[in-house]
């Protein structure tokens, strides 16, 4: 996937030692319609909002979606039912799962389902495991020896496959990793998912932890395991250290739109994506993603969460800019007829990969190239006085100029009313 003008850019991030490679096959889960939900600031989306964004996680090529946590629930149970069937019956290839506490309350209510729709739902089944979350609560070892025991086996005897998930994994004890795990797949786990769940972890500590993982526990055990890594952005390192699991062995990245979720919430989907299709990871490589601001959008509004302004990709200034400099840089790239140039020239993300474009605005600090290219994207005539007439507004304001600010001072649109509408 390289860029048409990959001679013009020095990649430092592909000289040796420096690239990004995944261990294995890289896939991704969806939890934004529940672990997102957790923000103490989001409004549950309703039934249709969840059916769209399922949609738009399919258009993306998300492979698996955590839907809900049945157990919790009439409202949570028919909610999960319901995107089953949309699963089941728009022949859709994402792949599903529930999350559940390690009892059988919250288990049983998964293998309803599944026998209800037809569809496999794997069970995610959860467990606090640090030494802090046990002395919390009270909890002996082998109390979460037991429960995890009996929670697998209670849901491979209904019919489920089993995503064992330790909570608070990346401030466990080795030998309680070891153990719990263990334990896990003994009684029939096939998926396991190393969580930071307090955002705590650095991507070294990742690297060492998924490492540990991999030699104690997968290989020893001689079974088909897939290892996923779940984490949060408490310190701001969840795209970094889930970049880190990837490198060290896990398969499978858990993560939310625009990073929805508990505190500051969950490592960030959008930007997952954005980072594996710039690094030229397959399957995400080739993947169409212009559809990727859409699903932020669509979660934005069904939670209410809004997207900062300067949120990666995603935010409303990611390809806009007034500053002379940068915008000349880029004027000059779209005067040569290049597209790829132009949206390379001053972007580490190339804009029409993911459906945008880059914006030239005008405020303090544009050059007059802003107000010449301003006025010839919109088809206005260009003359030294009008051009002069804008510059010093734009110098004269302490904001980038609205549209209707700018046509006003252009003689044509000022003698058309209408044409001075924002």
């Amino acid at each position: 996937m390289a860029l048409k003008h990959s001679s013009l850019i020095y990649d430092w991030n592909n000289v040796p030692g420096a690239q990004f490679t995944p261990a294995g096959t890289v896939m991704l889960t969806d939890e934004s319609l529940r672990d997102g939900l957790q923000s103490p600031s989001v409004k549950d989306p309703t039934i249709e909002e969840k059916l769209r964004v399922l949609h738009l996680m399919e258009r993306l090529g998300i492979n698996f979606l955590d839907m809900g946590l049945p157990g919790a629930g009439p409202r949570a149970y028919s909610d999960v039912e319901r995107l089953a069937r949309e699963i089941r019956d728009a022949k859709l290839k994402i792949r599903a799962n529930c999350a559940a506490r390690t009892h059988q309350n919250d288990i049983r209510p998964i293998a309803e389902i599944q026998d209800k729709v037809g569809i496999p739902i794997e069970a995610a089944t959860f467990i606090g495991s640090s030494p802090i979350r046990r002395y919390a609560e009270d909890w002996s070892d082998d109390f979460l020896l037991k429960t995890t025991e009996n929670a697998v086996k209670f849901a491979k005897s209904i019919g489920l496959e089993v995503m064992y998930v330790t909570e608070d994994t990346t401030r466990c004890d080795p030998e309680t990793v070891k153990l719990l795990y263990t334990t896990a797949i003994e009684c029939g786990a096939r998926a396991i998912v190393v969580c930071d769940t307090c955002g705590h972890v650095t991507p070294s500590g990742v690297a060492a932890l998924i490492r540990f993982v991999m030699e104690e526990v997968i290989k020893p055990s001689g079974e088909k395991i897939r290892l996923d890594w779940h984490g949060h952005c408490d310190r701001g390192l969840a795209v970094a250290n889930s970049l880190a699991a990837l490198a060290a062995g896990a398969e499978c990245v858990h993560a939310c739109a625009i990073g929805i979720g508990e505190r500051v919430g969950n490592t960030q989907m959008d930007q997952m994506l954005v980072n594996l299709k710039l690094m030229g990871v397959p399957p995400w490589a080739d993947r169409d993603l212009t559809a990727l601001k859409e699903y932020c959008q669509t979660i934005s509004r069904a939670t209410g969460i809004a997207i900062p302004n300067n949120y990666p990709v995603m935010g409303d200034d990611a390809f806009r800019t007034a500053t002379g400099v940068h915008a000349a840089a880029v004027i000059k790239a779209f005067r040569k007829n290049d597209l790829e140039l132009a949206n390379s020239v001053y972007s580490g993300v190339p804009s029409h990969y993911f459906g945008m474009e880059q914006i030239i605005e005008i405020g303090p600090m544009s050059g007059k190239s802003n107000v010449i290219f301003w006025l010839e994207k919109k088809g206005l005539p260009v003359d030294e006085e009008t051009v002069e007439r804008i510059f010093q507004k734009a110098k004269q304001s302490n904001r980038t100029l609205r549209d209707h600010e700018i046509l006003e001072c252009v003689p044509v649109v000022k003698r058309d009313p209408v044409a001075t509408a924002d």
